[in-house]
């Protein structure tokens, strides 16, 4: 049982950390749907693998097209994402991170590693 209750410090001070990360001014205010979405989209981005506007659409089948395709565009306008146009084929398009996006899990990351060491 102690385990449990480290295990539940740590969370804490994890949802605290980000909480500081999320306020900070130099990243933009994210709504919970776009932050589903850049979580997925990470997941993807880590491992190396491009993701069409369409696949990202596809892998979050728990949101409407038009809602994705709204957020998509309100993460792009914050700078959150951007988009490379394929070589071959100019309609499509491929979703990638920005600076302020590789910061910003940089950071989260940062929290993580910050609160599990207490």
């Amino acid at each position: 049982m102690r385990a449990s209750k480290n295990s539940d410090l740590t969370y804490m001070r994890f949802l605290n950390l980000v909480q500081a990360v999320k306020e900070k001014s130099a990243f933009p205010e994210i709504d919970p749907v776009e932050e589903r979405v850049l979580n997925i989209l990470a997941a993807r981005w880590h491992t190396g693998i491009k993701v069409t506007v369409l696949e990202t659409i596809a892998m979050l089948g728990e949101f409407s097209a038009t809602t994705l395709h709204r957020r998509l565009k309100s993460l792009r306008k914050k700078g959150m994402i951007g988009v490379d146009y394929d070589d071959e084929d100019a309609r499509i398009k491929y979703v990638v991170p920005t600076k302020i996006t590789r910061d910003y899990f940089s950071q989260l990351g940062d929290a993580l590693a910050k609160a599990s060491a207490k």
